[in-house]
């Protein structure tokens, strides 16, 4: 069989159902493949004994398959299949892999070492500061933050990333001609420009409800551990967390308040044992991750600036009083805050104040002797 046709048996097999109906992925389980011969056939044979029933859902498959093929060559995409050695080693290795990955993007990525960010569509302001940082620190460590490019925590957990060193992977409930949610298109270019947005589902297919947690089998078997940022006892990522315990990635939560119930599904898996996540460290340290080093040898976070060494994280300050500390004017401590608002550093709150988010890395603090006097009354 041809590489172009296996490819192409492949797609049939993944459009046919494997992956997305239980029958079909439990029969190729049963069957099992070398990734030389798709099972398409013995998968038909098993779910249609009529011969004409049979033939007639495979000619219909493979006439699908042509289509997502021709549709993804005039994107630029490409089909990675079980039979490739760019599928991605890690996924491999769940006991339900998708049999075809469509990828816009870097498709080397994907075998790269991987932390999973995922949590609420509707978080709160400072869960979303949070998850930006982290994502930010993630990558700047050198390590690839993947998430489901949905609204919340997941985007941004990518925009974090992007903030950092851009290695993100965005994996999609619906085909990648269909970017939902459709606001997020531009971020799915820009993960696409320097990582990638992943797929099983051919290119014109819209998400459904049923599609979003055979996602997160994918964001959980691409990654080391999966870090859930606010979640309720009923969220979608608690899903997610555990398929990663079934697939044997570590499980990681941010703890949160207990009045609202926002955080009552992270905290109840701290509760069952997932590490607590307060810093980028904790994450490290539980996959026993080496931090990368810049040129000088010093750690790749991001570096203190002076309105952060005067600002305790927790409290809440406005503008003018920050600019008050550092002996800058308002104009000018507005840019600063707006930087580290995006960094994911401060988080703005109702009414005009600033909150800094907690980290280890502003342990490290500056020189005093390189900061400006406060001023009198300070």
């Amino acid at each position: 069989m041809a590489d172009g046709e296996i490819v192409r048996e492949w797609i049939a097999l993944s459009l046919f159902g494997a992956g997305f109906r239980t029958d079909a992925a439990r029969l190729v389980r049963e069957l099992g493949t070398d990734g030389t011969r798709p099972p398409l056939h013995d998968v038909a044979s098993r779910l249609y004994p009529d011969p004409g029933e049979r033939r007639r859902e495979v000619d219909r498959a493979h006439e699908a398959a042509e289509r997502a093929l021709r549709e993804s060559r005039v994107r630029g995409d490409r089909a990675l299949t079980l039979a490739d050695p760019d599928y991605p080693p890690q996924l491999r290795e769940i006991v339900d892999p998708p049999p075809v990955l469509w990828v816009s993007g870097d498709a080397a990525i994907l075998s790269k070492p991987a932390i999973g960010v995922v949590g609420s569509r509707d978080a709160v302001p400072a869960s979303l500061a949070v998850a930006r940082r982290l994502g930010c620190e993630l990558s700047e460590a050198g390590l690839v933050v993947v998430s489901g490019l949905a609204r919340g925590v997941d985007g941004a957990a990518h925009a974090g990333a992007l903030a950092g060193t851009g290695k993100t992977v965005a994996v999609m409930g619906s085909g990648l001609d269909v970017v939902y949610p459709a606001q997020h298109k531009h971020l799915a270019a820009q993960v696409s420009q320097t990582g990638a947005v992943v797929s099983e589902l051919p290119p014109w297919v819209k998400p459904v409800g049923r599609h979003f947690p055979l996602r997160n089998r994918i964001i959980s078997g691409l990654s080391r551990a999966i870090l859930v940022v606010e979640a309720s006892e009923h969220s979608g990522s608690l899903i997610t967390a555990r398929l990663a315990s079934e697939q044997g990635r570590d499980v990681l939560a941010v703890p949160g308040g207990v009045l609202s119930g926002r955080h009552r599904g992270s905290n109840a898996l701290i509760k069952d044992g997932a590490r607590l996540v307060e810093t980028v460290n904790d994450v490290l340290a539980e996959i026993g991750w080496t931090q990368v080093a810049t040129a000088n040898g010093a750690s790749n976070l991001l570096p203190i600036n002076i309105l952060e060494s005067r600002m305790a994280a927790g409290e809440h300050y406005t503008v003018e009083q920050l600019a008050d500390r550092i002996g800058r004017s308002a104009a000018e401590t507005m840019v600063e805050l707006s930087h580290l608002e995006l960094a994911g550093r401060v988080v703005r709150m109702t009414g005009g104040q600033f909150v800094l988010i907690a980290s280890d890395a502003r342990r490290q603090r500056t020189s005093r002797a390189s900061e400006p006097p406060e001023r009198s009354g300070a």
